[in-house]
């Protein structure tokens, strides 16, 4: 398993950032290779993507969520990834650092070498880079999604 962690500084507020973040099936404005993203429920989403020229679909389940913290995901069946996007405030609540840490299984001797030249390393970097842009080109959210879910399951609305 590899394991990525990039930051990037957005100049929105917190609230801003995460709420802009909880609509998933946006991603394909500023995620490269990402087809789409449908949610399924209030935990669970289906991803499409090209990986290295090859078209991957995946079901993921969210296991934490806390608004303007942190989203917690890990893939339930398909391509075998994990991670957290986490959310901090500056002290003075006018930009919000965004931290996606990404654990990832590559498949094949096609992904396993793009892993080895860090080509999904540098696709998560510039990810975030055009989140950037995105939200403070837009200087608001396209929606919000402000429920909790707790590590044991449950949603809180």
């Amino acid at each position: 398993m590899s394991t990525i962690q990039k930051t990037v500084d957005v100049s929105v507020p917190v609230r801003t950032a995460y709420d802009q973040w909880t609509q998933f099936e946006s991603f394909p404005r500023f995620m490269e290779g990402v087809e789409s993203v449908t949610q399924l429920d209030d935990k669970r989403l289906h991803w499409k993507a090209d990986i290295a020229g090859v078209t991957r679909e995946w079901d993921a389940e969210i296991v934490d969520q806390t608004p303007d913290e942190r989203v917690t995901w890990r893939a339930v069946e398909g391509t075998k990834n994990a991670g957290t996007v986490s959310f901090a405030s500056d002290d003075l609540g006018r930009s919000t650092r965004v931290t996606l840490r990404l654990d990832y299984e590559p498949e094949g001797i096609v992904e396993k070498t793009g892993d080895a030249l860090n080509i999904v390393e540098r696709r998560v970097e510039g990810d975030l880079e055009r989140f950037k842009e995105f939200i403070e080109s837009r200087g608001a959210e396209t929606g919000a999604w402000r429920g909790d879910v707790k590590p044991t399951g449950e949603v809180e609305r």
